[in-house]
């Protein structure tokens, strides 16, 4: 069974950190693309962080570059994505994908955790 579960989100004062983790499992993960996108009310889906197959390095969006980072773990299927200076335009739901890397085939995503940041 494939899953994708996010875990660390919650509520933080603006310039607070948080750290999401993405825990991947029924599928091999190592052929996989990583992606966090967010969403929040009234806002499009915005890619965050992607982190690739390809050894290439990983990729951000202007809007959180300097503050976030990207990692990712293919012998624990994990992806981390570390959250600093926090801004209360971050908040949003925070959804791991999983992409893969080369060919057509599935799409995976997690349910997604909560980041509100507010004083």
């Amino acid at each position: 069974q494939v899953k994708l579960v996010e875990s660390g989100g919650g509520l933080v004062q603006p310039g607070g950190a948080l750290t999401l983790s993405c825990a991947a499992s029924g599928f091999t993960f190592s052929s996989y693309d990583v992606r966090w996108y967010r969403l929040a009310p009234g806002k499009e889906r915005e890619l965050v962080a992607q982190f690739g197959t390809d050894g290439d390095a990983p990729k951000y969006a202007d809007s959180v570059k300097d503050r976030f980072t990207i990692s990712r773990d293919n012998e624990k299927s994990t992806s981390v994505l570390q959250m600093h200076s926090l801004k209360p335009e971050d908040t949003a739901k925070y959804y791991c994908y999983a992409v893969p890397s080369r060919g057509s085939g599935p799409s995976y995503r997690g349910l997604g955790t909560q980041v509100t940041v507010s004083s």
